[in-house]
């Protein structure tokens, strides 16, 4: 499954040794504004605290994505699950309309289905191999990524990829994990699963990726474990340091 959501780091056509991070769509990006001792807002018409988040969208910015999104479908298995509250939400109600028209005019062969965010939440859980690519907006993705990073057993099985019309960004979806660096105690399949998102989609190497991502499911299916993926049943001589789990990998492939 491969979840893409608009508002985070994008590295556009710019020359790779300077690139910018856009930083654009959803509420993450709004205004932000805090406002104290106003009457009426405490309890009982007293003066109290206001505070005020802007969840805004434009047009191209949701295009972009939902075009993202497809392309991966196709490199896949052609499948896009589209994440919204347009039940609710104005800018909800303008993302399916524009993902429904990229998908028309742009993707009709790629299967494409609308979801609730709450329904999606739920369903994510209960069949997660039912999903390929999901595209949804900022906060959605922020809260579905850990969602689905659960049913891995750890963040440090989610790779994560911030594709842009130029250059992409490939990294862990957990970040760096500096409070760890240097114990050994890291689980790197979530850069190595990175790895191979770079080989199929900023390289074209989708047979390589598969041998690198067949690679990780056979040492997990031997039964070999970081600590972050080990439960009370994982004897301990299955319990590998960061390097070692990087060994069994480079011997799988």
């Amino acid at each position: 499954m491969r979840l893409a959501s608009v508002g985070g780091p994008k590295w556009d056509s710019t020359d790779p040794a300077a690139p910018r991070r856009e930083l654009t769509g959803g509420i993450y990006f709004g205004k932000h504004d805090r406002f104290y001792d106003e009457d009426g807002a405490g309890a009982n018409g007293a003066a109290g605290q206001r505070a005020v988040d802007v969840m805004e969208y434009r047009e191209f910015e949701v295009e972009r994505i939902a075009r993202q999104a497809f392309e991966a479908a196709r490199k896949r298995r052609g499948d896009v699950t589209s994440v919204d509250k347009r039940n609710v939400l104005e800018t909800s109600r303008m993302w399916r309309e524009v993902v429904h028209r990229v998908h028309d005019e742009e993707c009709p062969d790629v299967q494409h289905e609308d979801l609730l965010v709450d329904n999606a939440a739920m369903q994510l859980i209960n069949r997660p191999g039912d999903f390929d690519v999901v595209v949804t907006e900022n906060m959605f993705g922020d809260i579905l990524s850990d969602d689905a990073a659960q049913i891995t057993g750890s963040l440090g099985m989610l790779a994560s990829a911030s594709l842009g019309d130029g250059v992409s960004l490939f990294e862990p979806s957990a970040g760096s994990a500096p409070d760890i660096a240097g114990l050994g105690i890291a689980n790197p399949l979530a850069q190595i699963l990175s790895a191979a998102m770079l080989l199929t989609y900023a390289l074209d190497m989708g047979e390589q990726a598969v041998l690198v991502e067949n690679a990780v499911a056979h040492v997990l299916d031997e039964g070999w474990r970081t600590r972050d993926i080990a439960d009370a049943n994982t004897p301990a001589d299955k319990i590998l340091r960061t390097a070692q789990m990087g060994d069994k990998v480079i011997a799988a492939l």
